[in-house]
């Protein structure tokens, strides 16, 4: 056992514990040595086993032990004995609460290993809190085949802070969360006000967890301020979500060191830092027009062949952030923190403090900046034939917007053309090769979704003037193109130099459950989706094109292919891109708002140094954090970005309609629930609910194959993207919901279309008249309700 222990502490997971140099076993090496035994082991044994002999070495792997035990990774039992929680058949998870009072602890494992959720019930919930880090272990499986779970240990990681509305009544104060999966309010002692009142809304912090007859007893650290004042509900959001949001002393101290760094221009390229100065090509930035921030300029020129075209060079110039935000540095760990740049109507709140990413770091106009360069060349036949990456120095030529690129390479705008006659000619190649690429795309067989994005306009008081729709045309789609291409050469050039240590954007195909249910709505449709079990992009994109023609049913189709696919996320695996019909793809383009990329470029730079045999390795992100840990922390921040501004965007269009009540609206059945009907409003996309209570004198059941409410007695049926006319009944402000009541409503699908009514005649026994009211009877809405995740999925090469 001594030899054994002897070899191992010459492994790097043995770490000095104190001054006197004490051995300690690092936390892989001990939950490997109880992996291997058969029951839980108390402190004298683990010491034996890894040869430590002294008091000082024996204090400091009982610290660590402890701390094990703290955060879930071992379980002590009644007799001071170590164990595995999952030798002991306790689940480590966190806890998610509903609004009704019960709950889940996911575990920590995944479904995969930790067996799947626990269900909590409600009086286990009284015991924690939504968010809270449990052991917990199965009790029973209820009457309903769920596990049902039993709180062990509320494990404390740090404390709790919750933003909700302060409360007065009768000298006692409580506040009420304002996330609704945090069932029971917050005791605040009298002397923990800390100058809140009643109605404000606050932060209060966790000082005491609530136990089964006791809520939780906290203090209030932060008035956010009053209900309804402008920007409240972005306030809001950003604490609710945990979005970081003020930097801390560290970052501006880091910003105030790095001084003369911040200045218009950028000092001179130069042998030792290899970079290539390219500020003799017309790069352009082309962006919206609100845009504040560029990380991304293009430039295009024609390749030949003695007179023949041979296709095109494309330069992607990108900002290199990596050259400011060094690995491990306050910025860095502030930035991973964030993990990307949050886009709130009216509001961003940044990845990186603004002297960096709208300023030295932004590729300005006539302004000198350090880039990181996909230098490409492109084919006739859009493939891209060799690329190189290098770091460069570049000045932009011109900041330009899509509605101009637009007008100069698509209508052919004259005037445009003529006040842009410099740059003319490269537009013109940029264009003509995004057409090749574009062409590329549609061989290839991507599938893309094409749903109105709506864009909110505030009036001088900050409050919605209107909501319209953001138009595409082919500059966006240039550019896209432009960024699709150099992410894929990111992805390749970090394959064949770094493997499974790089951080790649998979997005997964259909699971075969997903499937069953989308076959088995499109057959109601007369529709078909080929590919057996794994249907390919091209598969989606044939049905997609199928009813491209048929205003009635387009959108719900591709609404319900969406929700049949998986969200994209950051992995250290190479699965590919499904959407995008990539077999590999990764995030390259846009570091001043994604952490990823960021990682990215610091392994290309890593990888140019480790060809050209300069440097030794650099640090790729935070220290004790794993390519594979930054991949995971980054798609959870790029969910909870979402989240938070799904949240705000609720809360403002229930403010629109606060005034609207009364009045009526057509619209569209975007989602359909067990509970009623989901309706978009035409033109000015806000969605509101109409209870089951409201759709007639009928009994409703839920069809989720279908997307359909069916009444039991009428065979009247509410589907996805039917015609509905409603009537604005109640906004809910605190909860941001709206209530509408249906006036009327029309089938949009064809009943021609619609298959297999025989089919429900014989399962659901209908008598003769039953099935004459289903024939006669009105068809039904139905739901094109996820609109939300389409950048997610699709993850358009740049924003």
């Amino acid at each position: 056992m001594k030899e054994k222990a002897a070899q191992d502490s010459t492994k790097s997971g043995y770490r000095s514990a104190d001054s006197s140099g004490a051995p300690v076993a690092s936390r892989l090496q001990i939950l490997e040595y109880l992996s291997h035994r058969n029951q839980p082991a108390a402190l004298q044994p683990i010491c034996e086993h890894f040869d430590i002999l002294s008091q000082e070495g024996v204090n400091a792997l009982s610290g660590r032990l402890n701390r094990m035990s703290k955060n879930g990774y071992l379980l002590i039992d009644r007799k001071k004995r170590y164990g595995l929680p999952e030798k002991m058949d306790i689940v480590v998870g966190r806890v998610v609460g509903h609004a009704k009072g019960f709950g889940f602890v996911i575990p920590d494992q995944g479904p995969d290993q930790g067996g799947g959720d626990l269900y909590l019930h409600h009086n286990q919930m009284r015991k924690v809190l939504h968010g809270d880090r449990v052991l917990a272990k199965t009790k029973r499986i209820d009457n309903r085949g769920r596990k049902e779970g039993v709180i062990v240990e509320v494990l404390m990681e740090r404390d709790r802070e919750i933003v909700g509305h302060f409360h007065l009544q009768g000298g006692i104060g409580f506040v009420e969360p304002d996330d609704l999966r945090f069932a029971r309010d917050i005791s605040i002692p009298d002397n923990r006000f800390n100058g809140a009142k009643n109605g404000d809304i606050v932060v209060a912090r966790i000082r005491k967890h609530p136990i089964e007859h006791q809520h939780a007893v906290g203090e209030i650290i932060e008035v956010v301020g009053r209900d309804l004042a402008p920007g409240m509900e972005i306030e809001i959001a950003l604490r609710k979500h945990e979005i970081p949001h003020s930097w801390p002393r560290a970052v501006d101290e880091q910003l105030d060191a790095m001084g003369d760094l911040f200045k218009d221009n950028v000092s001179g390229a130069s042998p030792e830092s290899n970079r290539k100065d390219i500020r003799d090509l017309p790069l352009v930035t082309i962006d919206g027009s609100d845009a504040q921030d560029f990380d991304d300029a293009v430039y295009c020129e024609p390749l030949t062949s003695g007179r023949r075209l041979a296709g095109w060079r494309l330069v992607v110039a990108i900002a290199d952030v990596s050259h400011y935000v060094k690995a491990d540095s306050a910025l860095d760990s502030e930035a991973y923190a964030r993990g990307n740049s949050v886009y709130f109507p009216n509001r961003v709140v940044p990845m990186l403090p603004e002297n960096l990413s709208n300023g030295i770091c932004s590729l300005k106009p006539d302004e000198d900046r350090y880039c990181m360069v996909c230098d490409m060349q492109i084919a006739n036949n859009g493939a891209v034939r060799h690329f190189q990456f290098y770091p460069g120095l570049m000045r932009s030529q011109a900041r330009l917007t899509y509605e101009r690129v637009n007008a100069i390479v698509v209508e052919k705008d004259r005037n445009q053309r003529r006040a842009w006659a410099s740059m003319t000619p490269h537009l013109d190649h940029l264009y003509q090769m995004s057409l090749c690429l574009r062409k590329k795309r549609d061989i290839r067989g991507a599938v893309e979704f094409e749903f109105p994005e709506p864009y909110i306009e505030f009036d001088d008081k900050k409050r919605i003037s209107r909501i319209s729709v953001r138009q595409r045309n082919d500059a966006h789609r240039l550019i896209e193109e432009c960024m699709l291409a150099a992410n894929v050469c990111a992805a390749e050039f970090l394959q064949a130099h770094e493997g499974d240590n790089a951080i790649y954007r998979n997005h997964e195909g259909p699971e075969i459950d997903a499937l069953h249910n989308l076959r088995k709505f499109l057959g109601g449709l007369g529709l078909t989706l080929d590919g057996g079990d794994r249907p390919k992009t091209r598969d989606y994109s044939k049905l997609v094109a199928s009813v491209a023609h048929r205003g009635d049913i387009a959108g719900v189709v591709q609404a319900v292919l969406l929700r049949s696919l998986s969200q994209a996320v950051y992995s250290t695996d190479q699965i590919g891109h499904f959407a995008l019909a990539f077999p590999i793809y990764c995030h390259f383009t846009s570091p001043i708002r994604r952490y990823c990329d960021l990682v990215v470029h610091r392994q290309i730079s890593q990888v140019l140094s480790r060809v050209l045999n300069k440097g030794k390795a650099r640090k790729i992100g935070p220290a004790g954090i794993s390519i594979s840990q930054i991949g995971e922390h980054c798609s959870f921040t790029e969910r909870r970005a979402d989240d938070a501004t799904r949240d705000v965007i609720s809360w403002l269009k229930a403010e629109f309609m606060q005034e609207k009540v009364g009045q009526e609206f057509e619209g569209i059945i975007s989602g359909v629930k067990e509970f009623g009907i989901f309706v978009q409003l035409n033109e000015i996309f806000v969605d509101g609910l109409v209870h089951v209570t409201g759709l007639g004198n009928d009994y409703y059941h839920f069809d989720p194959a279908r997307y359909q409410l069916l009444g039991e007695r009428s065979g009247r049926r509410f589907r996805l993207g039917d015609q509905v006319r409603i009537r604005v009944a109640r906004v809910d402000l605190d909860e941001a919901k709206i209530d509408f009541d249906l006036i009327s409503h029309t089938a949009s699908l064809d009943s021609n279309a619609i298959q297999g009514k025989s089919q429900n005649k014989k399962s659901s026994g209908r008598t003769a008249r039953q099935a004459r009211n289903k024939k006669i009877g009105k068809k039904s809405p139905a739901d094109s309700d996820n609109k939300h995740n389409t950048k997610n999925t699709i993850a358009r090469g740049r924003k």
